[in-house]
């Protein structure tokens, strides 16, 4: 069996162990790191780990995504249930795991549901998506936060070619 495969394998029976509440609420959110987040994670908000380069579920249930240091982010908001998504996700991950390490002062950020915040699983990612105001599937929301205060907010929509977006995070930063 190839190392695919078994991921794929051990990440479905993952999710049946978190939706089926076999895990309990406060160990599931440490168990959970995904190398790549796909339609079949678990619905709720990741964190991007750089030095293991992976992705970490941080939250499940409770409130909207907040950034909890200064800095820039880039939070993409994701539906499984979206082509566009699927069609983004090709350029999204290879870019956070290239370039997201030399980034160090930008968090990189994944909120995941099945259809906005009417189908999903996570009410902290749900209430992500009401509380940035997301219509639109892809957007990667770009924040500056400075003493604890978003100071600048871009909304890049749709999903978007690899140079567009270097460009579009690369300006942000600089013009922030």
């Amino acid at each position: 069996m190839e190392d695919k495969e078994l991921n794929k394998i051990l990440d479905k029976l993952l999710i049946e162990f978190i939706l089926h509440g076999k895990i309990r609420r406060k160990e599931e959110n440490r168990l959970v790191k995904l190398k790549r987040i796909t339609a079949t994670s678990p619905h709720g908000i990741y964190v991007y780990d750089k030095a293991s380069d992976v992705w970490v579920l941080k939250y499940i249930e409770g409130e909207e995504f907040k950034p909890w240091k200064d800095g820039y982010y880039a939070i993409y908001f994701d539906n499984t249930l979206c082509p566009a998504c699927k069609v983004y996700d090709l350029v999204w991950f290879p870019y956070v795991s290239l370039v997201g390490r030399k980034l160090e002062d930008t968090e990189f950020v994944v909120v995941l549901c099945e259809w906005f915040s009417r189908r999903c699983r996570s009410s902290a990612a749900a209430k992500s998506f009401e509380k940035y105001n997301i219509h639109v599937s892809p957007t990667t929301v770009l924040l500056k936060v400075e003493n604890n205060v978003i100071v600048k907010r871009e909304d890049i929509r749709g999903a978007k070619p690899l140079d567009v977006l270097i460009k579009k995070i690369d300006s942000f930063r600089s013009s922030a």
